[in-house]
């Protein structure tokens, strides 16, 4: 059972180590760094790695090409590198074209970019669909560029070819079919908390869920390159993505704040209220962000083909941190003993799903003959039915209404306001009397 005071010191421990192994990889949509980082997340929780060609079709997008960088600088007129690849792998622009040149500052300045807020920080910035290059530094280092004797000396030595996109998954079976929905992104490089916490995170959690003696749920967990490859993992499994009801991104939860959610897009369905629950009962503020266009794949799982109900945790939200999207996301921000509660808060939603008892009619198909199987009062006629009547006959026509092996018994208790230690009992009842069973 989980410690429901606070982590252990070996899970922020293991959560540390994850962290400092994946944090240097140059993550991008495609390439080796993704397939290193879904090796060291396999070793684990045991994850299937799947490659996709360059040019397959997924929905309205197609694979891209494969991209790799060996090295990439800028240097002034006598050699010296004033920005260097190799120092920070955000300093080039994810999946910049391959460029060797001579160029003045006026030629270069359109491929510089520096962040507007944080002046020591290098911003992270990409040209994933759009041949195009670019270089991100300091402000500092802006100013040296534009002051250093020319010509500068530009090189990227990158590649751009056909190849494969990356993702990981895993099925864990439950005793019933029904699948919840796990994901993470695998996408960007050396940010802690944007993609790396989530994917560590996820990792973990699915190595927590393979160990349970028994699980009532499917779990279906994913890694994936942010965008293209959900919906590459849609379009390969568009039949099965149909049937998933509800989930959780895993996304930008190991930051020092307090923990927030954004809720599915249908703000009333139950895993926003059981999730606002597990963050009640810690005790602690919290907020709640309704759900938006914006963010991240729950985008696509969401869209009209899917409807896939998906939540998220997080210890600060993307866009909502001054060090989103830039170097200053490092492992400062970001650390074991952080993660290790959002871990915990996740294990938590988990194990309230879990708990959820769902029942089914033996017989759906128009009105149960209560009076057949014992549940109906002896003398008819005398029953009046009073609006939001809870008498137990009123609860027992409300179960047969609502158990259609989907709705969960505190869904009901939710729907009906009336507290689920009432209508539990009712319930075994109707299964003794052989019209509700276990679903």
């Amino acid at each position: 059972m989980l410690d429901r005071r606070t982590p252990t010191a070996e899970t922020a421990r293991q959560l540390q180590q994850t962290l400092e192994r994946l944090f240097p990889l140059c993550r991008s949509l495609t390439g080796e760094p993704n397939r290193e980082t879904l090796r060291v997340l396999a070793a684990i929780a045991p994850l299937t790695v799947h490659e996709v060609p360059s040019g397959t079709p997924a929905l309205d997008w197609t694979v891209p090409d494969e991209w790799s960088i060996a090295g990439a600088w800028i240097a002034d007129a006598s050699g010296r590198r004033l920005v260097d690849f190799a120092d920070h792998n955000l300093h080039v622009v994810g999946y910049s074209t391959p460029v060797d040149a001579r160029m003045d500052w006026a030629a270069l300045a359109p491929h510089v970019h520096t962040h507007p807020t944080l002046p020591e920080a290098i911003p992270y910035r990409t040209s994933y669909y759009r041949r195009d290059w670019g270089f991100c530094v300091t402000q500092a280092q802006a100013a040296a560029l534009a002051a250093a004797p020319g010509p500068l000396q530009v090189r990227i030595a990158s590649r751009l070819a056909p190849g494969s996109l990356s993702y990981g998954d895993l099925l864990l079976p439950g005793r019933r079919p029904e699948q919840i929905l796990l994901s993470a992104y695998i996408c960007h490089p050396s940010m802690a908390n944007d993609s790396l916490s989530g994917a560590v995170l996820l990792a973990h959690l699915a190595r927590w869920l393979a160990a349970r003696p028994e699980r009532q749920y499917s779990y279906r967990c994913i890694w994936v390159p942010e965008t293209i490859g959900a919906l590459t993992w849609l379009a390969r499994n568009d039949e099965a993505a149909r049937q998933i009801d509800m989930g959780l991104v895993v996304t930008t939860c190991g930051g020092p704040g307090p923990m927030s959610t954004k809720q599915s897009w249908d703000a009333s369905h139950p895993i926003n209220r059981i999730v606002r629950e597990v963050l009640t009962a810690r005790g602690r503020p919290f907020r709640t962000y309704p759900f938006d266009i914006h963010g991240s794949d729950e985008r696509q799982y969401s869209s009209p083909a899917y409807r896939i109900n998906m939540a998220s945790l997080h210890k600060d939200r993307y866009y909502e941190y001054p060090q989103y999207h830039s170097s200053a996301d490092d492992l400062s921000l970001v650390n074991g003993a952080q993660l290790a509660e959002a871990l915990q808060v996740h294990q938590e939603v988990i194990e309230r799903l879990e708990l959820r008892e769902v029942y089914r009619r033996t017989q759906p198909g128009g009105e149960v003959m209560l009076s057949r199987h014992d549940l109906y009062p002896p003398q008819g006629g005398a029953q009046r039915p009073e609006l939001g009547g809870r008498s137990e006959l009123d609860l027992i026509l409300w179960l047969l209404w609502h158990c259609d092996g989907r709705r969960s018994l505190d869904d009901i208790a939710h729907a009906l306001d009336v507290d689920i230690a009432r209508l539990r009992p009712i319930a075994l009842r109707l299964c003794e009397h052989g019209v509700l069973s276990d679903a």
